[in-house]
């Protein structure tokens, strides 16, 4: 038989394995903790090197202010670096998006015209055709094109 104070102690174990492992629902907290605690890390390392006496409060703030903006113009550098290729990739895809989205007005104003071919020269839709075939072909050229820019990026 177990005495109390082992009871106890492997009661507490298990109490604190339960704490230990990280939920789901907690890794942003956990990510946000080491961010946290990185930032400061970081910040005191950049104002280790010009450090004032805080006797005058200003200069000391000044001089925290300015390797703050250092921290954040280097991450923005690293981050910027990071998503470059990225960016590439999404540039090329939004114009391939944008050559689809415009060649399907086409399908749309070449159905019109389709409808409308009696009326080409004088009829009741006349105006109807003549707005579609210059949609079509307006159209037409910004699908191509889109294809042809995103082909050179």
């Amino acid at each position: 038989m177990e005495s109390p104070r082992v009871a106890a102690v492997r009661g507490s174990e298990r109490h604190w394995y339960h704490h230990i492992e990280v939920k789901p629902e907690t890794i942003g907290r956990v990510l946000g903790a080491g961010m946290r605690v990185a930032g400061r890390m970081a910040g005191e390392r950049l104002s280790g090197g010009s450090q004032q006496p805080a006797s005058g409060g200003q200069p000391a703030t000044r001089a925290a202010g300015k390797a703050a903006g250092r921290a954040t113009k280097g991450l923005g550098r690293a981050v910027g670096g990071f998503l470059r290729p990225f960016a590439r990739v999404g540039r090329v895809v939004m114009l391939e998006v944008a050559g689809v989205f415009f060649l399907l007005f086409v399908f749309v104003f070449a159905r019109t015209m389709w409808y409308t071919r009696a009326s080409y020269a004088h009829g009741p839709d006349h105006w109807k055709f003549l707005i579609a075939a210059g949609l079509l072909v307006l159209f037409v050229y910004l699908g191509v094109t889109s294809f042809l820019r995103a082909r050179r990026k």
